[in-house]
C-alpha cells in the first residue's frame, strides 16, 4: 500500500482550480516560503492515507477533477505518482514551490509530469504577490501539459471561498481566500 501524508481534504470546491475540485493538501513542505498562505501544512507529519482510498474518494465525489496542492507534492514523489497513476483519466492539477525544471530532476518528477494536466509551479514570492489565475505570486507559471483546460478556464477560477462545513467548522482556500492577509 502506497499512502500520501495528508493536511486536509475538501470534497468540492470552486477556488482550487477549473469546476468542481476534490482537493488535497499533502502535509509537509521543506521550502518553507516566507508569506505562504498556508504554513501550517510545511511540518512532517500528517494522515497516512492509501492512494487508492483517496483515487476511490476522488472518483466518488462526483468532482470535475482533483487539485493536489500542498505543503510540497513532490516531496512525496511515490504517493504522488500512485496517486495521479490511479486517476489517470481525471482531470489533475498540482501545485509546486518547485519550478518545473527542478521537478524534472527530481526523483519520479517527470513521470507525474506525464500523467497531469496542469502544474502551477514556483515559489510564492511575498513581495510579488498576485493572487489570480491560481497564482499566489506574479513569478508562478501556469503548465497547461494537455488540452483539457485552457488559460481562460484557469482565469475563470474564482481566487477564493468560504466552505461551512456540517460540523459548523469553517474553512478558507483558493490564491486569496476571504480574512487572509
Amino acid at each position: 500500500m502506497t499512502a500520501l501524508r495528508v493536511h486536509a481534504i475538501e470534497r468540492h470546491s470552486r477556488a482550487n482550480g477549473p469546476g468542481v475540485r476534490f482537493v488535497v493538501w499533502v502535509q509537509g513542505c521543506t521550502l518553507g516560503c516566507p508569506g505562504c498562505f498556508n504554513p501550517a501544512t510545511h511540518p512532517s507529519g500528517g494522515e497516512a492515507m492509501a492512494t487508492d482510498a483517496i483515487a476511490r474518494a476522488v472518483r466518488e465525489s462526483g468532482a470535475d477533477g482533483v487539485t493536489v496542492s500542498g505543503g510540497e507534492p513532490f516531496e512525496q514523489p511515490e504517493a504522488l505518482l500512485a496517486l495521479v497513476t490511479a486517476l489517470t483519466g481525471t482531470s489533475i492539477i498540482v501545485f509546486s514551490g518547485f519550478t518545473r525544471a527542478e521537478i524534472e530532476r527530481r526523483p519520479l518528477g517527470p513521470e507525474i509530469l506525464g500523467r497531469i494536466d496542469v502544474l502551477v509551479d514556483g515559489r510564492y514570492v511575498e513581495k510579488r504577490r498576485l493572487a489570480r489565475g491560481l497564482r499566489g505570486s506574479a513569478n508562478q507559471v501556469v503548465h497547461l501539459f494537455t488540452g483539457r483546460h485552457q488559460m481562460a478556464d484557469v482565469d475563470a477560477t474564482p481566487v477564493g471561498e468560504v466552505v461551512i462545513g456540517p460540523d459548523g467548522e469553517v474553512r478558507v482556500s483558493g490564491v486569496d481566500p476571504p480574512g487572509v492577509p
